[in-house]
């Protein structure tokens, strides 16, 4: 079985949104300093890119999260492969992340992030799936709402491959 990737969304679409998003925290941020934490491995393309278009004062870290169950679906039990290497104590921090879908390991971060005293603590995601949440989670920044399909590029990946590309797009199996 062989795959292709159909675009979902271009280049230029990714780029002018993550544009909006810095210029919607530069406003929100105003006066203040960002600390922006990356949720690796995916979560690091958005970031980068994202970062470049704050106009605020920005701090980084990452973290690299587990969430792993039964077979292929994640049971919620979530392991911290990589903690921060700086406290968040009343700290400014937007949580950054590739993608939403079920919210399980993200409730669990932000719940566990909150118990260390930051000042704010804010989500931002490039891509959110609602129709595949199964714990609420409040997204304050969102890319795009994209339907449940099986996306890569932009640093979301299939089989570690297709994190490079410059777009969304869905794997299509032939």
């Amino acid at each position: 079985m062989s795959e292709h990737i159909r675009v979902l969304l271009s280049e230029e679409e990714v780029d002018a949104r993550i544009q909006a998003i810095g210029e919607q925290i530069s406003r929100d941020y105003a006066g203040k300093q960002v600390h922006l934490i990356c949720v690796l491995k995916g979560g690091s393309f958005f970031l980068c890119e994202l970062a470049k278009r704050i106009t605020v004062p920005v701090s980084l870290d990452f973290m690299a999260v587990s969430s792993y169950g039964s077979g292929t679906q994640s049971g919620g039990v979530v392991k911290i492969i990589k903690d921060l290497d700086d406290p968040v104590k009343d700290k400014d921090v937007i949580v950054v992340e590739d993608i939403v879908d079920s919210g399980r390991t993200l409730s669990y971060l932000l719940e566990m992030l909150w118990g260390r005293g930051p000042r704010s603590l804010h989500l931002c995601t490039l891509l959110d799936k609602p129709d595949r949440r199964v714990v609420d989670v409040n997204v304050d920044y969102t890319g795009f709402q994209i339907p449940d399909e099986f996306v890569v590029g932009y640093g979301l990946d299939y089989d570690q491959r297709y994190r490079n590309l410059p777009y969304i797009g869905v794997v299509e199996f032939d």
